[in-house]
């Protein structure tokens, strides 16, 4: 299952870490926030998307909306969400569930400015019931994510 691949990639490189599982549906953000009593700005949407020939994952808060021109502005192509069956492969983890951790294989992952308005957000946590709990800096620093404004 992914969301083990989430915590295995958690007890490696941040032990205490856990992947919570609320008992319902995390899938939207809107559901996750009601499933974990926070903001849904708190919770961390992963978007897959291709930039060009690129395929990159932007962590952003959950009331934020893709900016085009500044997403072509930061990587010099129009965004194109990936479709749920691209997504699966290329983070072998079901779309409402996609955590910025765990994948088979390392993955371009960018952080956006939007998170930093919050002390702590709530990433999926590879599968559509579930999530980690992490301030910002540490969801970057975990996945080598650089921070980027591709938001509005």
């Amino acid at each position: 299952m992914s969301s083990e691949r989430v915590q295995a990639f958690l007890d490696e490189r941040a032990p205490g870490l856990r992947v919570e599982h609320p008992g319902t549906d995390t899938s939207t953000v809107a559901a996750a926030a009601a499933a974990l009593g926070v903001e849904p700005g708190q919770i961390a949407k992963t978007l897959a998307l291709r930039a060009g020939e690129r395929s990159l994952l932007v962590v952003a808060a959950g009331t934020a909306r893709l900016d085009g021109a500044k997403f072509k502005a930061r990587f010099g192509a129009k965004p194109r969400m990936l479709s749920a069956a691209e997504a699966q492969e290329l983070t072998g983890q079901p779309v409402g569930g996609i955590s910025p951790f765990g994948h088979p294989a390392p993955l371009e992952v960018h952080c956006d400015e939007s998170l930093r308005a919050f002390d702590v957000v709530h990433p999926a946590g590879g599968s559509p019931d579930s999530a980690v709990r992490l301030s910002p800096d540490r969801l970057a620093e975990l996945t080598g994510g650089d921070w980027v404004d591709v938001t509005r």
